[in-house]
């Protein structure tokens, strides 16, 4: 068996479902930034346990739960409210955990937007590292999330988990990338500062998705237009059209987004 842990703030419309959907594991760690709604209240309905610790950032959040919380099993899975186990990924995990040969696994996520699945415009399979030995993985902040620091060699799992992206609602999900976008913006300056050179070869040679994903990343810090190029890029190369009225929304607010980050990193050199 492995433990799950799931960071909540202000998650009272998931985290009930997002707990049922990993009742199978007898090890559930709720780690709660203090929520002002009725999170708690819903998660101690469950057999969970709650853990309340102050919000800083992603990678530092994960690192203290991962430092400071005694787990019941050396593997752990990083569980979203918003996002849910299914069957077929929890039977998945079970055995992968009996190998010795990787550290962590990435899992890729199905990304649920205005309740349809952006299968393209979504960059689908887009991985990010859930399942891991808890003293092998540690995470770095990186923009508005993280990056983890893997101390042997990861795999991937062949199935994927539902992300709903937009369960709370449009406003929130705009509140939320406001946040974002400063972040961003923060990360934008330091990159051009670090990283002088595009790293091509990664970027078509990459040999796994997240290496060419976070070449694209970079190089996307450079870009001239970029609300423009992202938004051409996601709906025409990416074929996001063929993922509908959701898609044409999910592209335009991506767009809207980079030119948020835009703006503030504008704002934030003024400032300097």
């Amino acid at each position: 068996m492995f433990s799950i842990f799931i960071l909540t703030y202000n998650e009272e419309i998931d985290i009930a479902d997002c707990i049922k959907s990993a009742s199978e594991c007898d090890d559930i760690i709720v780690v709660d930034s203090f929520s002002s709604d009725k999170t708690i209240d819903i998660a101690s309905k469950f057999p969970v346990r709650i853990v309340q610790h102050s919000f800083e950032s992603h990678g530092k959040q994960r690192n203290w739960m991962l430092e400071n919380i005694e787990t019941k099993y050396d593997w752990v899975y990083l569980l979203e409210a918003d996002e849910r186990f299914t069957p077929e990924l929890f039977n998945e995990c079970l055995e992968v955990v009996k190998s010795l040969e990787y550290v962590g696994y990435y899992v890729a996520e199905k990304m649920i937007f205005l309740g349809t699945w952006i299968k393209y415009s979504s960059q689908y399979p887009r991985h990010q590292m859930r399942l891991f030995k808890k003293d092998k993985v540690s995470f770095i902040d990186f923009g508005h999330a993280e990056r983890e620091v893997c101390d042997g060699k990861t795999g991937y799992l062949k199935n994927i988990y539902p992300h709903y992206t937009c369960s709370k609602g449009l406003s929130r999900w705009l509140e939320k990338h406001n946040r974002y976008s400063t972040d961003e913006a923060m990360e934008n300056i330091r990159q051009r500062e670090v990283n002088k050179t595009i790293r091509w070869r990664d970027l078509f040679f990459g040999e796994t998705e997240v290496i060419r994903r976070r070449a694209l990343k970079d190089l996307s810090f450079r870009i001239p237009f970029r609300p423009f190029f992202r938004w051409f890029y996601m709906y025409f190369i990416l074929r996001g059209f063929l993922d509908g009225k959701a898609g044409f929304a999910w592209c335009v607010l991506q767009s809207f987004y980079e030119y948020f980050i835009i703006l503030k990193v504008e704002e934030l050199k003024q400032k300097n």
